[in-house]
């Protein structure tokens, strides 16, 4: 099912990123994906976005709704019609809203995972954490700051900025099929943040990532961005 495209508002989008061994991530992803290398690492992380008025294109603003989300995904690139295309798989997605949860992978792209998220936002410092329905957690905090990591492997916020967004299409795996959904922001700003802690139990799994093969990188921030979503097709 094509959905009509989608219109809302990034509230608040942080991007964990970390680097990792790209024969490791090679194993976790299935073709048509590769790697989508930068430096010789694979480039990995987790999204964790609220979004407000999410409804169709069109529709006024009140009739939307809003959801904490969060993403684990990674940077891919793929071959199409003689090009190398890229963008980002998502071998999962977490939400607080029932009927994304209900209607993920059935009417919108990707299984989503119910979770209870717990947020807290005061004097720029952030705090999120969320426990999903078959227990994986995740946790962040951090807090704003105009210092770029400077020792991160993208070298300066201008050059993660750039990398990030190329990876605007993500895909799903839903059953046999890989589901397409193209993020198009009306700007794209992103500051740093200073990550104080940090935890993924879907990255710390050593039966997945070996103990050495993925390193924390940076995070970075987006807040009150308008955008569409559009589903683009299977693969």
């Amino acid at each position: 099912m094509k959905l009509p495209a989608i219109h809302g508002y990034i509230d608040r989008r942080i991007l964990i990123n970390f680097t990792a061994d790209p024969k490791v991530v090679e194993k976790i992803i299935p073709f048509p994906f590769r790697p989508h290398l930068y430096k010789n690492k694979a480039i990995v992380g987790i999204c964790l976005i609220r979004l407000k008025s999410i409804k169709t294109l069109g529709l006024p603003d009140f009739m939307g709704i809003g959801s904490e989300n969060g993403a684990h995904r990674i940077a891919v690139e793929w071959d199409e019609d003689g090009e190398v295309k890229t963008g980002v798989y998502i071998p999962r997605r977490d939400t607080s809203s029932k009927i994304n949860a209900l209607v993920g992978g059935r009417i919108f792209p990707g299984k989503h995972y119910h979770a209870k998220f717990n947020v807290e936002e005061k004097n720029k410092k952030y705090h999120i954490d969320f426990k999903s329905s078959d227990q994986l957690e995740t946790s962040i905090d951090a807090r704003e700051t105009e210092t770029f990591n400077t020792r991160s492997i993208f070298g300066t916020l201008e050059e993660a900025s750039g990398f990030f967004e190329k990876g605007s299409l993500g895909y799903s795996p839903n059953q046999d099929k890989f589901e397409g959904l193209q993020l198009n922001t009306y700007k794209w700003e992103m500051q740093p943040l200073d990550v104080l802690e940090v935890k993924s139990t879907f990255y710390e799994n050593e039966h997945v990532f070996p103990k050495g093969s993925i390193v924390f990188d940076n995070a970075l921030l987006m807040t009150n961005i308008e955008h569409t979503w559009k589903t683009m097709p299977d693969k």
